[in-house]
């Protein structure tokens, strides 16, 4: 399996599972809070923070942004819209807060305008969103800045994920991350079917990662086992907050626990050989009686 390169991480077999807290919309608009999501991933030990960057008048039809929809900042859904969408001055915000505090970040860009937004802070990689996985136009625009894609596969046929694979790695292409993903927020755990990474592993040779919307830690920690090389879970300051996507959230302490759990899992799986341990000889004398 093929290994990729994001700022100074290497991820693949064999590597560290590459963790990404994504942040997303979480922000609910405010920079402070952005800030307060990254410094949770950051003492957490995430490897990177993740945003979303739309256009919004082209993302969605008018149709769509005038429909009636209270919220913090109107009562349409297109004030929903752009009360949650960063521009410039925040994002050069995020972007120094981040060096700052040392983190990879990046955002799943939803249109080509928004490609060239956050080209701009020449970002370590582009995710593509679950929803964008059928524009080819928007794969290729992104591929065209060559940096390496992550691609969530959520809502998606293996032919669909065929089509776009076959798309991002044509010739030439900076490298590709697969991540199996279930596109409920939060996601039943009767519908997470993680053999898929298995499936996709065999499939593909491109890392493979897990994109999870779950309730919960432990179902990520089984993606990683079964051979995850990216975790991606949503963050939040409080699951209780106003926002879509905040159940579908991993609290300050769920990030922690998630983090420290991957980082011991290569410790507990092991290296396969079976073998007797020094601390078990004392036991099997005492225990066995031939042998």
């Amino acid at each position: 399996m093929k290994k990729i390169k994001i700022g100074n991480r290497t991820i693949g077999e064999g590597e560290p599972v590459f963790i990404s807290a994504e942040i997303g919309i979480n922000h609910n608009g405010s920079v402070d809070i952005a800030k307060q999501l990254i410094d949770v991933a950051t003492t957490a030990g995430a490897d990177a923070v993740k945003f979303q960057k739309r256009t919004v008048d082209i993302v969605y039809t008018k149709e769509e942004l005038a429909k009636p929809r209270e919220n913090p900042f109107g009562a349409t859904n297109g004030d929903l819209k752009r009360g949650l969408e960063f521009g410039d001055k925040q994002y050069m915000e995020i972007n120094q807060y981040c060096k700052q505090k040392n983190i990879i970040w990046f955002a799943s860009c939803w249109d080509e305008k928004s490609v060239d937004f956050i080209d701009r802070f020449n970002p370590p990689c582009y995710k593509i969103a679950s929803a964008s996985l059928t524009d080819d136009n928007l794969l290729k625009y992104t591929k065209a800045k060559g940096k390496p894609i992550i691609l969530s596969t959520a809502m998606s046929t293996m032919n669909e994920i065929e089509h776009a694979v076959g798309i991002l790695e044509q010739k030439p292409t900076p490298g590709l991350i697969i991540l199996h993903c279930t596109g409920t927020y939060p996601s039943k755990l009767e519908e997470l079917n993680l053999n898929v990474i298995t499936t996709l592993k065999k499939k593909f040779d491109w890392p493979i990662g897990y994109s999870g919307h779950e309730v919960g830690v432990p179902s990520s920690i089984i993606a990683a086992a079964l051979g995850a090389c990216m975790i991606e879970r949503h963050i939040t300051l409080d699951r209780a907050m106003w926002g879509s996507d905040q159940a579908a959230s991993l609290e300050p302490k769920g990030l922690q626990m998630l983090v420290s759990n991957l980082r011991e899992l290569p410790v507990i799986l092991g290296d396969g050989v079976k073998k007797v341990f020094d601390s078990e000889i004392p036991i099997k004398k005492k225990l066995r009686r031939i042998g």
